[in-house]
């Protein structure tokens, strides 16, 4: 599978979706990040962002791709969606991962929408939920169990934005992760909200990857 997992800023895909991506990497799916800016409105010290990012997908063992855009200044508009669908139509994505819709930044918002238009003919859409999300109603959870330790040094990766105190605060994280897997009856999880999620249950391979280590299992709640 091909997957493409797109972020207005570096560290958001992390914190959305790292331990997802993390399951997919294992499994041997090929996997994008996609990331619009690169933050440069959050630098801190002097520390290189891009560099983060770069640290951070290679941490992964994912492909990185930037969209040159302006960090609090992403246009919604036809400009924003031909940079998704190239994205799109050149990782031949089958599964992309965007912000959810609701969210009090500007640039989350743009991202999530351009997405949808762009996306319009991939199968699979799945939201996820980062610190500026709101009214998030998940019905896909991902089992960070075994891998939330590793889903952490992702977002470590990204030194300058824990430097800042209060953009990413790894405490909380957990305590989401906690709660999110209180929700759908496990110990941790990343949570998703669906656009559209097609299911293909004969090749379907969570059954195994729940039973190694690092666990990792999609469940719709």
């Amino acid at each position: 599978m091909n997957v493409l997992a797109i972020g207005a800023h570096p560290d958001d895909v992390e914190l959305g979706c790292g331990g997802a991506l993390l399951a997919h990497i294992e499994r041997g799916d090929r996997v994008t990040l996609f990331v619009l800016t690169t933050g440069e409105r959050g630098v801190h010290q002097d520390r290189s962002r891009v560099r983060e990012q770069q640290r951070a997908a290679g941490l992964l063992g994912a492909k990185l791709r930037w969209g040159r855009f302006t960090d609090g200044e992403i246009p919604n508009d036809s400009r924003l969606i031909a940079a998704i669908d190239d994205a799109v139509a050149t990782t031949d994505a089958s599964l992309v991962y965007t912000h959810a819709p609701i969210d009090t930044h500007q640039d989350h918002r743009a991202c999530a929408s351009a997405t949808l238009a762009a996306a319009r003919r991939v199968p699979s859409i799945l939201f996820y939920e980062t610190p500026s999300t709101q009214d998030f109603r998940p019905s896909v959870f991902v089992e960070l169990t075994g891998s939330l330790e590793r889903k952490l040094r992702l977002v470590h990766a990204h030194e300058s934005q824990l430097l800042r105190d209060g953009p990413v605060d790894t405490e909380a994280l957990t305590a989401q992760a906690r709660f999110r897997g209180s929700q759908c009856r496990l110990r941790y999880a990343e949570a998703f909200q669906v656009s559209r999620l097609v299911w293909d249950i004969g090749t379907d391979s969570t059954a195994d990857v729940h039973h190694s280590e690092p666990a990792a299992q999609i469940l719709a709640g």
